[in-house]
C-alpha cells in the first residue's frame, strides 16, 4: 500500500541518509574506493533478491546512489523502508 507524504517524512526521521522526492526515497553512499563500493552493492543485491524488491541504483567509482519505490503501488511503501533498513545495515558494516 502506497504511503502518504506525511507518513514517509515521519518514517525518514529514522533514516537520516535518505530523503523523499520524485515519488521515491533516495540515498547516496560514499566509500573509500570502488572495490568497497562494489562489495556493498553485491551484498545489497543478495538482500534485494531475498526480499524480491529491487532498487534503481547507479555507481560512479566510490559513490553509490540508490532510489527506492514500489512499482506496483506507484510510490513508496513499507517494502521500500524494509529494504532501506537492510541497505543501511550493509553499508554500516562496509564503512
Amino acid at each position: 500500500m502506497k504511503l502518504d507524504a506525511a507518513t514517509i517524512e515521519k518514517k525518514l526521521l529514522h533514516f537520516p541518509d535518505w530523503e523523499y522526492y520524485d515519488n521515491a526515497i533516495h540515498a547516496e553512499f560514499e566509500f573509500d574506493n570502488f572495490k568497497d563500493c562494489f562489495s556493498a552493492m553485491s551484498r545489497i543485491a543478495f538482500e534485494c533478491e531475498a526480499q524480491n524488491h529491487h532498487p534503481n541504483w547507479s555507481n560512479i567509482y566510490n559513490v553509490l546512489k540508490i532510489s527506492l519505490s514500489t512499482h506496483d503501488a506507484d510510490g513508496v511503501t513499507n517494502k521500500d523502508f524494509k529494504l532501506a533498513e537492510a541497505i543501511e545495515a550493509i553499508v554500516e558494516v562496509e564503512e
